[in-house]
C-alpha cells in the first residue's frame, strides 16, 4: 500500500471513529495549576466573547520518537560525545518527530466535523502544530466546558481572550493532542524596572569623590563597562554565517532611532552595526524600555553580529505570544544561533503537560545547534504560602538560564555579588539533570544557610547556571538617555552577545555552533567568575532565599563569564 493510500484509509478510520452514533466520552485535557492566579498577576474579566466572534487557537499535535530526540539532544550537546556538534537541519528534524498519519487525520477530521476547514487553519514544517480561525461558537463546541472572556491587564493596551474553565476534548482526539494554545495560559506581563535610588547613591558619590579619582568612576553601566569587566576589549563578530535573536512579546518593540542614539552616546570604543539585521512580526509603535534594552546590550556585547528583533506581540487577542514565537521557530529553516529571552512565568500556573511540551520544543532548537538564553525573573527566590516560588522556562532543564550580579564598588569595574532580585532556586515539577548533579549536591551539602527542605525541593532542577550584572543600566528610549535600568532581563541579552562572539571564534575555526549550553558550562567552571557573596529573596527571616557560595550556587549559578577563558576552552572543543 502506498503512502498516499495510507493516508486515506487513515482518514477514513478517523472519520467513521468520529462520526459513529454512539456518544463517546471527553476528557479533560489540560489542567490549571491554580484557577486565580490570573487575578493575583493583575488581569481584570471584561465581557464574554458573542458566538459569531473568532478565535485563534494553537493545536499541539502529539510528536513522534521523542525517546530518540531526547537522546540525540544530550549527545550533540555535550562536549565529551563523539556526536557533539552535529546538529541536524529542520527537514530531518521533521522527518524525526512529525506526528503520525494517524494523529493528523484524526484531529483534522475532528476540525471538519465542526466546520473547521483546512483554509482556515496553518501549519508549520515540523508538522507539530496547527494554529486554526473559528469562530467562538464553534471553539466552545468543540473543547466542551470551555467559556471565552476578554481579560485586560493594566500594562497592555489589547486585551487577551481566554477561558478560565477547564475544557475537554473527545476521547478519541485526547491521545492525539498535548495541549490548545489559547485557553488557560495567560501571557506572562513582566520586564525590567528602574533602580532610581541606587543612581542617585551614585551620582552623589560621584560628587564627593576625590579628583584622581574620576578617571576610574563610572556611572551606571554602559557597553564599555560590561566589555572591561568581561574581557571582551574591542572584540567583534566577523563570521558571515553568525547571528543572534531576541525575543520581544506584548506590544514590545524597538526604536532604530534609539538605537543610532545609543551608539552615539556609548558606541565610541567598539565596531558596531548601526541597524538591526531582520525584524519578524510587528514593530510599529511606541518602543518599550524591554526591547530597547535587549536589542542595545546583544548588539553592544555580540558587536557586529547580525541581529534579528523577533516580535510576537500577539497578532490575535487569543494566542499567546510565547508559544507564537516557539511555533515560529518551528517554521524557519534559517534562524539565527542565539536567542536571548527576558521572560518567565511561575512554575506553578502551568499545566506539566503544557510545561513538558514546552520543553520538548527546546530539544528541538539544541538539536538544531541553538542556544536559548532565558533570564531567571526578578522575584528572587519567590515566595507563597511558605514556600519558595520557582519560574519557568527558567527551572527548564533544556535551557539556559541568566542570573543577575553588581558591582561590590558600584562605581569602578570590580569584582561581582548575587543581587537580590535575581531569580534562582530548584524546580518543584522537573528533576536534576546530570549534567549538574556534583554541583548542586556539593552546594547543598557545604553552602552556607541552607534554607530548611520545607521551603523547595533539593532534587528538582537547580537555576541559574550563569550571571551577570544586571543594574544600573543605562538605555535609550524614544530617543531620552534612560538610567538606572534592572533586572535579570539586562544580564541575559549580556550573556546572549558574548555566546555570539564565542560561536564567532567557533565558526571560523570551522566548528558548529555551541548550541545547548549548559553541559559545555559545566564542563569549563573554571570560564566563569565565581561569584561568592550575596543572596536572593525570599521567604525567610530578612527576606531572603539562597546565597551564594564558592562554585555553583541558586543565585548566579557558576557566575559570570570571562569571554577570552570560555572562548579557549569552546575552540578545544571538537
Amino acid at each position: 500500500m502506498g503512502s498516499a493510500e495510507v493516508v486515506v484509509v487513515a482518514f477514513f478510520l478517523a472519520f467513521l471513529s468520529l462520526c459513529s452514533s454512539k456518544p463517546e466520552g471527553y476528557v479533560v485535557l489540560e489542567h490549571s495549576h491554580d484557577v486565580e492566579a490570573w487575578r493575583e498577576d493583575g488581569w481584570e474579566k471584561h465581557d464574554r466573547l458573542s458566538p459569531s466572534e473568532d478565535v485563534f487557537l494553537t493545536f499541539a499535535l502529539k510528536q513522534s520518537n521523542l525517546e530518540w530526540l531526547e537522546r540525540y539532544f544530550w549527545e550533540v550537546s555535550d562536549p565529551r560525545s563523539s556526536e557533539y556538534g552535529n546538529h541536524f537541519s529542520l527537514s530531518n528534524l521533521a522527518r524525526l518527530i512529525a506526528p503520525s498519519q494517524g494523529t493528523v487525520a484524526t484531529v483534522k477530521v475532528w476540525l471538519r466535523k465542526h466546520g473547521v476547514h483546512p483554509s482556515d487553519c496553518r501549519t508549520v514544517l515540523t508538522k507539530d502544530f496547527m494554529t486554526c480561525q473559528m469562530s467562538c461558537e464553534t471553539a466552545e463546541a468543540m473543547l466542551v466546558g470551555a467559556k471565552f472572556y476578554r481579560f485586560k491587564h493594566s500594562k497592555l493596551s489589547r486585551p487577551v481572550i481566554r477561558s478560565l474553565e477547564q475544557y475537554s476534548v473527545p476521547v478519541s482526539v485526547a491521545p492525539h493532542l498535548d495541549f490548545v494554545g489559547g485557553m488557560l495560559h495567560f501571557p506572562a506581563v513582566n520586564g525590567p524596572s528602574f533602580s532610581r535610588l541606587a543612581e542617585e547613591r551614585i551620582i552623589n558619590s560621584m560628587k564627593s569623590s576625590k579628583p584622581q579619582d574620576k578617571d576610574q568612576i563610572h556611572i551606571g553601566v554602559f557597553p564599555s563597562v560590561l566589555r572591561e569587566r568581561y574581557n571582551v576589549s574591542d572584540t567583534v563578530g566577523t563570521h558571515p554565517n553568525n547571528s543572534q535573536s531576541v525575543a520581544q512579546f506584548l506590544e514590545q518593540y524597538y526604536n532604530p532611532g534609539d538605537l543610532e542614539e545609543f551608539f552615539t552616546l556609548f558606541g565610541s570604543s567598539f565596531k558596531h552595526l548601526e541597524k538591526m539585521s531582520k525584524v519578524i512580526g510587528p514593530d510599529s509603535g511606541r518602543s518599550g524600555i524591554e526591547a530597547s534594552l535587549d536589542t542595545q546590550y546583544i548588539m553592544s556585547l555580540g558587536a557586529m553580529v547580525p541581529t534579528w528583533f523577533w516580535s510576537t506581540g500577539g497578532r490575535h487577542e487569543s494566542q499567546e505570544p510565547f508559544l507564537e514565537w516557539l511555533v515560529d521557530i518551528s517554521n524557519h529553516s534559517e534562524v539565527p544561533w542565539v536567542h536571548s529571552v527576558s521572560y518567565s512565568d511561575n512554575e506553578d500556573t502551568l499545566d506539566v503537560d503544557y510545561m513538558n511540551r514546552i520543553n520538548v520544543e527546546f530539544q528541538k532548537a539544541g538539536v538544531r545547534g541553538l542556544t536559548f538564553l532565558f533570564a531567571s525573573g526578578d522575584n528572587g527566590a519567590g515566595c507563597k504560602k511558605k514556600k519558595f516560588r520557582p519560574m519557568y522556562p527558567s527551572s527548564s532543564p533544556y535551557v539556559t538560564t541568566v542570573g543577575g550580579t553588581a558591582f561590590d564598588n558600584p562605581f569602578t569595574v570590580s569584582n561581582e555579588y548575587a543581587y537580590d532580585i535575581s531569580g534562582g532556586g530548584f524546580s518543584n515539577v522537573f528533576p536534576r539533570p546530570s549534567y549538574q548533579t556534583d554541583v548542586v549536591e556539593k552546594y547543598l551539602k557545604t553552602g552556607p544557610h541552607i534554607p530548611p527542605t520545607s521551603y523547595f525541593n533539593p532534587n528538582g532542577r537547580g537555576f541559574p547556571d550563569i550571571a551577570a550584572v544586571c543594574n544600573h543600566f543605562w538605555i535609550v528610549n524614544n530617543l531620552i538617555p534612560v538610567p538606572g535600568v534592572m533586572g535579570t532581563s539586562a544580564s541575559t541579552p549580556t550573556v546572549a552577545g558574548i555566546i555570539s562572539l564565542i560561536n564567532d571564534a567557533r565558526l571560523k575555526d570551522h566548528k558548529s555552533p555551541l548550541g545547548f549550553l549548559n553541559p559545555f558550562l559545566y564542563q569549563n567552571a573554571a570560564g566563569m567568575y565565581d561569584v561568592t557573596t550575596g543572596h536572593n529573596e525570599g521567604c525567610l527571616s530578612e527576606d531572603t532565599g539562597f546565597y551564594a557560595a564558592t562554585g555553583w550556587d541558586p543565585v548566579t549559578g557558576f557566575g559570570s563569564p570571562n569571554f577570552p577563558a570560555l572562548v579557549k576552552a569552546a575552540i578545544s572543543n571538537q
